[in-house]
C-alpha cells in the first residue's frame, strides 16, 4: 500500500512508545506486588469466636487490639486449633430476649405461665399459620423468599422446619424442587441402595445434613464415629482434597484404618462411587442439622407465641428493634393486618418498651425524642408508686423537680403520650408552659412541711383553682401525624397515605422495603429493572451538573419507609413542577444497584396521584422469549380492555416499546395476577 505520511508515522510511534511504557509500568507494579499475593488484605475479627486457654493467652499466641478495643489473637482460627487451644463460638440471639419478654407479658396480662421449652411442638394450628406465609417476626422465616417457601413446603412437623432452614440458602436452594417433589409425591423417591432409606427417608431421599453423610459412611462403609466426624469436618471446611482421599477408603475399605468399605459390604462399586459423588457435591453447601434444629425450635416458639398471643409477641418484638424505624414500620403494618391496633405511647398504661394492653399495643415511650430513658423510668416509677395521672397539671406537678423540661413535655404531648389526660393535644400544647410556670412558682414559694392553701381544700374545691384548658379544637389529622413523625420518627395514629392505599396498591410494582440491602439476602431487583413506586415527597435536594444543568435527589415516603430517587436534568426539566415537598406522586424509573448499599431509583416519568396515566410493563428476558409467548400475550391483552397503556420490555437489550392504544388494558389486581 501507499507509504504512511511522516507526521502520522510519528504519532503512531509515539502512541506505541507510550503503550509500551504503560505495559512496563504495569509489569513492574505486578512484580512489586507479587510478594503480597495470598497475604491477608486486612485484620478481621470473628463475630462469635472465643479462644480459651489454661494460662494467660499471651503465653501461647501473639495478641492485638481490634478497632473496638477488644483483644484478639493474631493467628487464624485454624492455626489456633492446630496449636491445641480451644475455640468456642458463642452466638447471642436477640430473639431469645423477645421470647422471654413476650412470656413475661403474657403472664402479666392473662395470668398464664408458659414454659416455652415444653410447649406442644406438634400443634397443627401453629404449622398452618407458618404455611400461610404470614410469618412476619417469626425467627428465620420472615424474609419474603422464606415466606413463599413455607407456602410451598406447607410444614407439618419440626422436621420440615429444620429442613427448610437448611435448604433455603445459596447452593442448597437448587435442591428445593427435589425435596418438595419427594414430600408431595413419596412414590417418586428412589434409593440407590436399601441401606440409604432409613437415613434419607426423613428428608424425602435428599441429602440435606452433615449428620446424614456421617450416617451414610458409617452404615455403608463401616466408618467409626470418630472417622465419620473427620469426614464431616472436611465437608464443613470445604476441604475437597480430603474428601477425594476418602473415596477409595469409602468404596473399597481400608483395613489399617478399620474401614470395611462399601464393596466388601455388598454394595455395587458404581453405586458406591455415585453416592460418594453426591456427597462431594453436597460438600459445597454442607449444613449441620443440630444447628438447624436449634434454630427451628426457636422459629417454632416464635410462631407459637405469634399465633396464640400476637399482641404480646409483637410488643416484645418491636421493643427489640426500637432503634429501627424500618422494622417497626413493617411490624406495625403486620399488626394492623392482623387487626391489632398500634397506639401512641401512654403515661398511664404504657412503659418505656412497647406494652400490650387490652385496647392494643402502646408504642414504647423510650422512642420519644428529647425525653431520655432515665426520665421515662422516673415517670413509670411515679405512676406505679402513687397511681395514675389524671390531668396535665397533676402530671407536671408530680414530675416537677425531676428534670422534665419544657421540650420533654412538649414532645410527650406531640407523641400522644398524654392523650390519656384531660384535653386534646392542641389544648395541652397551649397550656403546658403556663402550667409549668405556675407549678414551678408554687414549689419555689412552698416551705417544706407547710400546708398550702390547696392542701386545705378537698378535691372538688381544688379543681376550681386549676388553670382551665383553652377552648380550641384538636390539630387536624395531617398535623397530628406530622408531630408524631417528628418526635417518634414514625407515624403511629395513621399515615398520610392511608387514604391512598388502594390507589397505590393498584399502581405500584415496588415498595420502599424492596430497595433495602441486607447482608446475605438476595436482591429484589436486577440492575436497570423497570418499576413503579409511589408516595409523598419528603425532601428535595437540588444539584447542578458540570454543564450547570439542574437535577435533584428526591426522597419519597410510602407506607413502609423511604426511597431515594435520582432525577437527572432532562427528567427534572420536564417534571420539576411536581417535585415539591408533600406532593403525592408515582415515579416510573429504573433500579440502580450498588454493592452493599440500598438500591436507588433513576426517575424516567413522574405523575401526580390525581392524574396518573398508568403503564403496564411486561418484561421478557429477550426477543426469543417474547416471540414464544406472543400468541399468549395477545390473548391476555384482548381479555382486559381499559385505559392503561402497555409497554413491552426486553431485559437483555434494555429496550421498551409502547403498544398502540388499541391494546390498552385495565391494570387492576385481576389483570396483574
Amino acid at each position: 500500500g501507499a507509504p504512511m505520511p511522516i507526521d502520522r508515522a510519528i504519532e503512531v510511534n509515539a502512541e506505541l512508545a507510550r503503550r509500551y511504557e504503560e505495559e512496563e509500568d504495569v509489569k513492574r507494579i505486578i512484580d512489586l506486588a507479587r510478594p503480597l499475593e495470598g497475604l491477608p488484605r486486612q485484620a478481621s475479627m470473628h463475630a462469635a469466636g472465643v479462644v480459651i486457654s489454661e494460662k494467660p493467652m499471651d503465653e501461647y499466641v501473639p495478641l492485638a487490639r481490634a478497632k473496638d478495643g477488644s483483644l484478639v489473637t493474631q493467628f487464624t482460627m485454624t492455626t489456633i486449633e492446630e496449636l491445641g487451644l480451644l475455640k468456642m463460638d458463642f452466638l447471642g440471639l436477640r430473639t431469645l430476649t423477645v421470647i422471654a419478654d413476650a412470656v413475661r407479658m403474657v403472664e402479666k396480662n392473662y395470668g398464664v405461665s408458659i414454659d416455652i421449652d415444653h410447649i406442644p411442638f406438634d400443634d397443627p394450628k401453629v404449622y398452618e399459620s407458618i404455611a400461610s406465609g404470614r410469618d412476619e417476626g417469626v425467627f428465620q422465616l420472615e424474609s419474603e423468599g422464606m415466606q413463599n417457601f413455607m407456602k410451598e413446603l406447607s410444614p407439618t412437623s419440626l422436621e420440615d422446619i429444620i429442613a427448610g432452614i437448611s435448604l433455603y440458602r445459596p447452593g442448597p436452594m437448587d435442591f428445593i424442587p427435589a425435596y418438595l417433589k419427594g414430600k408431595n409425591h413419596p412414590e417418586s423417591i428412589h434409593y440407590e441402595t436399601p441401606e440409604l432409606e432409613p437415613i434419607l427417608a426423613p428428608t424425602y431421599g435428599c441429602i440435606v445434613y452433615q449428620e446424614q453423610v456421617m450416617q451414610i459412611v458409617r452404615t455403608l462403609a463401616g466408618y467409626s464415629l470418630g472417622r465419620s466426624d473427620l469426614v464431616r469436618r472436611a465437608m464443613s471446611k470445604k476441604k475437597m482434597s480430603v474428601m477425594e482421599e476418602e473415596r477409595k477408603r469409602f468404596v473399597y475399605g481400608d483395613e489399617a484404618e478399620g474401614v470395611k468399605g462399601c464393596v466388601p459390604n455388598g454394595i455395587d462399586e458404581k453405586v458406591a462411587n455415585h453416592i460418594f459423588d453426591e456427597m462431594i457435591d453436597f460438600a459445597k453447601y454442607a449444613f449441620n442439622k443440630s444447628h438447624a434444629a436449634s434454630y427451628a425450635v426457636v422459629a417454632y416458639q416464635t410462631a407459637y407465641l405469634k399465633y396464640y398471643y400476637p399482641a404480646e409477641f409483637f410488643a416484645a418484638l418491636m421493643t427489640s428493634v426500637l432503634d429501627s424505624t424500618v422494622k417497626i414500620t413493617q411490624y406495625i403494618a403486620a399488626c394492623r393486618a392482623m387487626g391489632i391496633p398500634v397506639l401512641p405511647p401512654d403515661v398511664n398504661t404504657g412503659g418505656g418498651a412497647f406494652v400490650a394492653a387490652e385496647e392494643g399495643i402502646h408504642y414504647g415511650m423510650y422512642a420519644i425524642r428529647g425525653v431520655g430513658k432515665p426520665m421515662i423510668d422516673r415517670i413509670v416509677e411515679e405512676r406505679e408508686q402513687n397511681g395514675a395521672f389524671s390531668t396535665l397539671e397533676e402530671f407536671i406537678s408530680r414530675m416537677e423537680g425531676r428534670e422534665l423540661n419544657r421540650r420533654g413535655i412538649e414532645n410527650m404531648i406531640k407523641a400522644g403520650a398524654l392523650d390519656c389526660l384531660e384535653g386534646n393535644r392542641r389544648q395541652k400544647m397551649y397550656a403546658y408552659p403556663q402550667l409549668q410556670d405556675a407549678v414551678t412558682k408554687e414549689k419555689k414559694h412552698s416551705v417544706p412541711g407547710q400546708i398550702s392553701l390547696f392542701d386545705m381544700l378537698d378535691k372538688d374545691e381544688d379543681a376550681t383553682f386549676r388553670l382551665n384548658l383553652p377552648k380550641v379544637d384538636e390539630f387536624d389529622k395531617a398535623e397530628l401525624l406530622a408531630y408524631e413523625k417528628e418526635v417518634l420518627g414514625i407515624y403511629v395514629s395513621g399515615h398520610p397515605l392511608e387514604e391512598d392505599r388502594a390507589l397505590m396498591e393498584k399502581n405500584v410494582t415496588a415498595v420502599s422495603t424492596d430497595f433495602l440491602w441486607t447482608e446475605g439476602a438476595p436482591r429484589k431487583f436486577f440492575d436497570r429493572q423497570r418499576v413503579v413506586v409511589g408516595g409523598m415527597i419528603t425532601t428535595k435536594r437540588l444539584h447542578f451538573t458540570k454543564k450547570n444543568q439542574a437535577m435533584a435527589f428526591v426522597t419519597i415516603e410510602d407506607l413502609y419507609g423511604t426511597i431515594e430517587i435520582l432525577v437527572f436534568p432532562q427528567t427534572f426539566d420536564k417534571y420539576r413542577f411536581l417535585l415539591e415537598e408533600d406532593n403525592k406522586v408515582f415515579i416510573v424509573g429504573s433500579v440502580s444497584l450498588e454493592d452493599e448499599k440500598d438500591s436507588k431509583l433513576i426517575a424516567d416519568r413522574i405523575y401526580a396521584f390525581d392524574g396518573v396515566p398508568l403503564e403496564v410493563w411486561i418484561d421478557f428476558e429477550n426477543h426469543g422469549e417474547y416471540e414464544s409467548n406472543k400468541e399468549k400475550l395477545g390473548t391476555l391483552l384482548s381479555q382486559s380492555r381499559g385505559e392503561d397503556a402497555v409497554v413491552l420490555y426486553l431485559r437483555d437489550t434494555k429496550q421498551g416499546r409502547r403498544l398502540a392504544p388499541r391494546w390498552n388494558v385495565s391494570a387492576d389486581e385481576a389483570f396483574r395476577g
